[in-house]
């Protein structure tokens, strides 16, 4: 028997993956705010929700892929959202990057509930999401475990176990803050290597075939900005909400991350232009736009 899956939230993460669960034999009905984006979903064959209650009713797993904590406890927790409407017995497989107060929340809301949930943030890039090729990290039971699996193998590709409810959301705030850090110092080392005189793509083999290499320069950028591509897949404004959300638990747990603290300013002062809009390979650019020099391109 299909699966059926209602899928909310079809963002530059959530439509790729939606589209996967499409292609691969589940029947997915997709609903986002924009409504226009379902439209590759029905295409494929899917369906169109008109609203949260209704891409809840009817599915036996509902995934929800939003931009922050308020959205996601809006959708799940509210007198018309996802908890108020889903059938029993169903599971919430929840794919965004929040707090892990908030997941906690959330897991509680269902547990209470009888429902089953699953913390599953989504690694890698929107290219890796729409080749199938997404990263999770997994906090579940080991029962609700085995339902998500099936839709995260046709989701993605490496699936890691993080622990119990909550530890995927967990994991993914230390993740994305490593490698929001290692992004703002690899535009701040091209742009100085560019202000130096060296050509991008002698900086781009060096530092590729020794530690120094990275997926933030190495991948993103060579992918995006150093094409002249800054459409956004993960906004700057997107990547200061993480950042925040790192340095709000290491607060929090009473940690000093002064490293980190560097590369959240410089976050927090890009969004406050018109680079927040822009994909966050795009720090690039901000780093060289401040050392008063042209973006280098490949």
């Amino acid at each position: 028997m299909t699966t059926k899956v209602g899928f909310i939230g079809l963002g530059a993460m959530g439509l790729p993956l939606a589209k996967n669960l499409q292609r691969k034999g589940f029947s997915v009905h997709a609903y986002d705010i924009c409504e226009a984006r379902a439209d590759e979903i029905v295409a494929l064959g899917g369906t169109r929700a008109s609203c949260v209650a209704d891409a809840s009713k009817g599915a036996q797993i509902v995934i929800t892929c939003l931009p922050a904590t308020p959205h996601v406890e809006a959708v799940v927790l509210s007198a018309d959202g996802v908890l108020a409407n889903i059938d029993d017995g169903a599971l919430l497989l929840e794919m965004s990057t929040i707090d892990a107060g908030g997941t906690d929340r959330v897991a509680a809301a269902c547990q209470a509930k009888g429902i089953g949930f699953v913390d599953s943030p989504i690694g890698r890039l929107v290219l890796h999401a729409e080749r199938g090729e997404s990263l999770f990290m997994v906090g579940a039971t080991d029962a609700d475990f085995a339902r998500v699996e099936p839709l995260l193998r046709a989701m993605g590709k490496d699936i890691n176990r993080c622990g119990g409810r909550g530890m995927g959301s967990r994991m993914k705030l230390v993740n994305n803050f490593l490698l929001l850090t290692i992004a703002q110092v690899s535009a701040e080392a091209v742009a100085l290597g560019t202000k130096l005189g060296l050509d991008i793509d002698t900086i781009l083999q060096v530092t590729g075939g020794t530690t120094a290499q990275n997926g933030q320069l190495h991948t993103l950028m060579v992918n995006k900005v150093l094409k002249g591509d800054v459409t956004p897949g993960f906004t700057i404004d997107l990547a200061f909400k993480d950042m925040t959300l790192a340095m709000t638990a290491a607060a929090e747990l009473r940690m000093g991350l002064p490293v980190g603290a560097a590369a959240h300013a410089v976050y927090g002062g890009a969004r406050a232009t018109d680079y927040a809009t822009r994909d966050y390979s795009a720090l690039l650019e901000y780093a060289c736009a401040n050392a008063a020099i042209a973006t280098p391109r490949t």
